[in-house]
């Protein structure tokens, strides 16, 4: 017997089997229903998602793309790739304004737009590793759009907010914000043109929005309202399979995401610098393991500008940045009483071959594993609804670099390596990473956050593997952040004063931020799984987000807590 519990006591929520951890309860409610009719991660991890796009709008998506990572109880492993894509027109200066600047274009409106690559990508997911009909891994999505999701006070907190965007376009203005006026919580919002959309999907296939009615829809609406997206993107957008990163650390084997993900590449490769100089001796959240944390970061960051982009188009030397000599050599800059300027530190020259986001985990009763990260970008994406089709699209192309060499919204340097191209995709933050040790699978997670993902995903491993914390301790504790340029050490708040001083007498300068990332985890210790949700889910609070689901032992209940 399977059952849910929420909960906001700080420990994690124990159980036999099986976990699901969401940010959203709703949605992790119908992956719960998943499981109780036999379907394995994959099925679960699709109907969830497809859940999340009606009930956590915000990031939740199918007009959107993220990444898939799977490890199957054999000891496979897969990654899918569904991350948009730049339509045909695109154009690498196609957001420098006349004088020079960048325009808002890439962040709100139509040609904000990429061609999505959720469904597809869920699609194949479910073909090559699902065991449920597709239509039924859809219905409850279909029917939370139809019958209306009641709003939490952190979701309807979150739609006004984004209120002043929303607001500029009819549709969402319409659906989101009653034509003018917030929702209120305890109040029901009904997308039925989104669940006509989910009809069509779960009838025919990703085929549908990719070449049928909803197809032809989308690129009416784009040529109509001067977007780029035609009927030829979308039949041209398929989803990749790739294999993923594999990494080891102290006896632990790490499978993460490969490009068009730069995190993968920086958890294995800040997991290099810091394995063998003996940072952790200092404790966890000490001025000096932090400095030797923020010190990987701001060299990993550094050579992410320079080199990180889609290797299907630009040459980018995987092999190289993940060399153990060229690590070392990085490594080797690292002082341990001093920060590095940013401005004194570049890119290293490693050999050559010749963010609004949602993170869930589904480990199932058979021991298979899903670390789903997807993306519309910035909360709300473009905040266009599509009219007829209900749903909204993100403005992904702000992740690629419209001036290489100058900042985008998360304050990022890309390089041209990111630069705009056709049918490219842009480079991404998104990190689902997945832990064995001894070929037994020992913990899956990930983040939303944009480029703060990675440092958040890095902690919490670190936390585990090096200070020995409980999952949730490992969650719990505040971390940081620092991404080369700007030149500043982002932390959470928790640290204490003494720190921070230590820090900055290190020649840091400190920020506070609310959160680094917003880390989903599943820790497995048999015979137990433990899941956690973090207490700083962007724009929530923990009472209304955090979602557990169980599987017990021989059909036992698990049992049901909840807490407000």
């Amino acid at each position: 017997m399977l059952c849910v519990a929420a909960a906001i006591a700080r420990e994690p929520v124990r159980f036999r089997q099986a976990a699901v951890v969401a940010q959203e309860p709703l949605a992790a409610d119908v992956g719960a229903e998943v499981l109780r009719r036999g379907g394995n991660a994959v099925d679960a991890a699709v109907a969830v998602a497809f859940a999340l796009a009606v009930t956590h709008p915000s990031a939740g998506n199918i007009g959107g793309g993220g990444f898939l990572l799977a490890r199957f109880a054999d000891g496979r492993a897969t990654f899918i790739d569904f991350r948009e894509m730049a339509p045909l027109a695109a154009s690498r200066n196609m957001y420098v304004g006349p004088d020079g600047k960048a325009t808002e274009d890439s962040l709100i409106g139509w040609r904000a737009a990429a061609v999505p690559g959720t469904v597809r990508g869920l699609e194949m997911a479910h073909r090559k590793y699902g065991s449920r009909p597709w239509a039924e891994l859809l219905a409850p999505a279909i029917r939370l759009a139809a019958e209306g999701v009641t709003l939490s006070y952190a979701e309807a907190r979150s739609i006004c907010g984004a209120g002043a965007r929303l607001g500029r376009f009819d549709e969402s203005r319409r659906i989101f914000l009653k034509g003018g006026a917030c929702f209120e919580p305890g109040e029901v919002l009904k997308q039925p043109e989104l669940a006509r959309t989910l009809e069509r999907i779960a009838r025919h296939g990703a085929r549908d929005f990719y070449e049928g009615e909803t197809a032809r829809i989308l690129a009416e609406e784009m040529k109509a309202n001067g977007g780029l997206i035609t009927l030829e993107d979308l039949r041209g957008y398929q989803a990749i399979e790739r294999e993923p990163l594999k990494g080891s650390y102290r006896g632990y084997t790490i499978l993460t995401a490969p490009p068009p993900s730069s995190g993968g590449i920086g958890i294995l490769q800040m997991l290099g610098m810091l394995e063998g100089t003996g940072y952790e001796k200092h404790g966890a959240g000490s001025a000096s393991s932090l400095h030797y944390i923020a010190e990987a970061m701001r060299r990993y960051f550094a050579d992410r500008a320079e080199y990180l982009g889609d290797a299907d188009f630009a040459s980018v030397p995987i092999r190289g940045l993940l060399d153990p000599g060229y690590i070392a050599t990085r490594r080797a800059t690292i002082r341990a009483d001093r920060a590095t300027p940013s401005a004194e530190l570049g890119a290293g020259r490693p050999r050559r071959e010749s963010e609004d986001t949602t993170h869930f985990n589904v480990i199932d009763a058979q021991g298979n594993a899903v670390a789903l990260t997807y993306t519309i970008n910035n909360s709300y994406g473009n905040a266009v609804t599509v009219p007829r089709l209900g749903f909204l699209l993100n403005n992904e192309m702000d992740d690629f670099a419209a001036q290489p060499g100058k900042p985008n919204m998360f304050g990022l340097i890309q390089g041209e390596a990111n630069a705009i191209a056709p049918r490219k995709r842009p480079l991404s933050a998104m990190t689902p990473t997945i832990a064995e040790k001894d070929g037994r699978l020992v913990m899956a997670l990930g983040a939303p956050g944009g480029p703060r993902i990675i440092s958040g995903v890095l902690q919490v491993l670190l936390h585990v593997i090096d200070f020995g914390m409980d999952i949730q301790q490992a969650v719990d504790q505040p971390r940081v952040h620092h991404q080369w340029m700007p030149d500043r050490l982002y932390h959470e708040r928790g640290l204490s004063p003494d720190t921070l001083a230590l820090l900055r007498q290190r020649g840091h300068e400190l920020a506070e931020i609310y959160a680094v990332g917003s880390v989903e985890a599943i820790l497995v210790e048999e015979p137990r799984v433990r899941a956690v949700a973090d207490a700083t889910t962007t724009g929530s609070n923990v009472t209304d987000r955090i979602r557990w689901l169980a599987a017990a032992q021989n059909g036992r209940s698990a049992g049901k807590a909840s807490g407000y």
